[in-house]
């Protein structure tokens, strides 16, 4: 029982771990322009393919260096000539843009590199055990994940609340026209916070690529779960985020690892005549089943009860 706890544990971490790194960079681009980016994900994906495309030619970490650097130069292109157009007519509009990128990425990602896998491997100089626990051997490249992960939560937590960066940014979220006087240009630094926001998730999909599968549909595998982690941690926190993306990882971990049902814990059903016939299959559903379910049903419940979210201040 132990054993499994443990284990449970440290793989719950590792992949919370891999959600906070992939939520990240919308944690931010929210957090300090107030804007919620449907397309996220998808630059995600990017970031997972143009990984690959560099890896290919140059190695990885050439590619964990170039490819966010590319996609954050996309992302202030269409920050500068897209997005702050929109923004001036709401938050509806925003939604709307950045959810019609999601489809003109995708389809962008399927002409050039099609709709099969393509084959995005870990690099040799991290293709080894870290450790072994209980018989349990864990690579080194998700010990990798984890550090990076952890470096920047404290990076970007430092910038935001200690540098004159991160208060210029977010001063300017809600005092625009008292900055702009101070004689900053607001437009470069929303692009710029933009930037950074979607190198982010283009960090996370360099990094993701070799662990899970990359393709063309792995923004819409992955985007709803990110959307979960910020509105459950709380809209725009990042301290929300990080707390969000742990319990996350460790509750699913923990219904695949303790796969139980109503029938393991208290027996045969209760329930007779037409009431049993029903609701029978469901006293026996297991708890590893409905596992892909238990985010949104946190979500739903947060809404309910907490709607600015774990850590969140307000609702914008």
């Amino acid at each position: 029982m132990f054993e499994i706890l443990f284990i449970s544990t440290i793989n719950g971490i590792l992949y919370g771990m891999l959600l906070f790194l992939m939520a990240s960079g919308l944690t931010v681009i929210f957090s300090m322009m107030g804007v919620l980016n449907l397309a996220h994900a998808s630059f995600y994906m990017l970031g997972a393919f143009f990984g690959f495309e560099i890896t290919q030619h140059m190695g990885f970490w050439a590619g964990l260096v170039f490819a966010p650097l590319i996609v954050a130069g996309i992302g202030m292109v269409v920050e500068r000539y897209g997005l702050r157009h929109v923004h001036r007519h709401g938050h509806v509009a925003e939604l709307l843009f950045t959810f019609g990128l999601t489809f003109v990425i995708q389809e962008v990602v399927e002409m050039v590199w099609g709709k099969l896998p393509v084959d995005y491997r870990v690099p040799a100089s991290l293709d080894f055990s870290a450790f072994t626990v209980f018989a349990t051997t864990y690579p080194a490249f998700k010990m990798f994940a984890l550090l990076v992960s952890v470096v920047i939560f404290l990076a970007l937590l430092l910038v935001i609340r200690r540098t004159r960066i991160g208060l210029i940014v977010q001063a300017a979220l809600s005092h625009p026209d008292m900055v702009g006087m101070l004689g900053h240009n607001v437009d470069r630094i929303f692009m710029l916070v933009f930037g950074v926001g979607v190198a982010l998730a283009a960090v996370a999909g360099v990094i993701a690529g070799p662990v899970l599968v990359t393709q063309s549909n792995m923004a819409g595998l992955l985007g709803p779960i990110l959307f979960v982690v910020v509105v459950v941690g709380g809209l725009g926190s990042l301290g929300g985020a990080f707390v969000a993306s742990l319990l996350i990882g460790l509750v699913q971990t923990y219904a695949v690892a303790f796969n139980i049902s109503l029938a393991d814990v208290f027996g045969s059903s209760p329930l007779t005549g037409n009431v049993a016939f029903y609701l029978d299959d469901l006293w026996n559903v297991t708890v590893a089943q409905i596992a892909p379910i238990l985010p949104y049903l946190l979500l739903v419940l947060i809404l309910i009860f907490r709607p600015r979210g774990l850590m969140g201040t307000n609702n914008r």
